[in-house]
């Protein structure tokens, strides 16, 4: 445990469920598991509206490598400030992890690897790490306003990402939820769910 990285395989009950970032649309979706009437459970994407806020834990923040070949998360990650681990496979991209959470969203986990993202969360950390000095003990309260269109030139033309316009709005006590091993399984239903791709104005907390 040179990285201090647990080995352990945790069971599905200890799984927190996830909000995730569509790097090319500009969604926010979170991601629920609903329980039908004949016990098995499913997955539902609900589209966060933007603007929003969470309570973002910035200072266990993780950064390392994340793989979808398998179909599932592969994640090498160690906590910022800690060494950073090999490259496992050429399918491993750079990605941060870390949990955030709302009162109407509970504890999620949020990830990414498109580097529009990193980015964008590099810039927000940097702003963490300036102001946390005058916050002791607090955690801070990011708001996402919406999105920023970013151009990349490519062999194969102009490409199109947008990333996230979030910005430290406040600064809080460690709210109960992240306390929490999870947040409710069971989300209501929207009018109409939105899937994600890789690369309302009230806050919710």
């Amino acid at each position: 445990m040179a990285l201090g990285l647990p080995t352990e395989t945790k069971s599905a009950g200890d799984i927190l469920p996830i909000v995730k970032y569509d790097a090319k649309g500009g969604d926010l979706i979170a991601v629920n598991r609903v329980q039908g009437e004949d016990g098995q459970w499913t997955k539902t994407e609900v589209e966060v509206e933007m603007p929003t806020n969470f309570v973002m834990d910035m200072e266990n923040i993780e950064v390392g490598w994340l793989s979808f070949a398998t179909g599932a998360p592969d994640f090498v990650m160690a906590k910022v400030g800690e060494p950073m681990p090999g490259k496992p496979s050429e399918d491993h991209k750079q990605a941060f992890r870390l949990r955030i959470g709302s009162t109407d969203l509970g504890l999620r986990e949020f990830s990414h690897s498109a580097k529009t993202v990193l980015r964008s969360m590099d810039d927000l950390h940097s702003k963490y790490l300036a102001e946390k000095g005058q916050h002791a003990g607090l955690m801070p309260v990011v708001a996402i306003e919406g999105t920023e269109t970013i151009k990349i030139q490519s062999p194969n033309g102009e490409l199109r990402f947008k990333a996230p316009k979030w910005s430290i709005v406040s600064w809080v006590d460690r709210p109960d939820f992240f306390d929490a091993a999870s947040a409710p399984d069971t989300t209501p239903e929207p009018a109409a769910a939105q899937s994600s791709g890789d690369e309302t104005p009230a806050p919710l907390f």
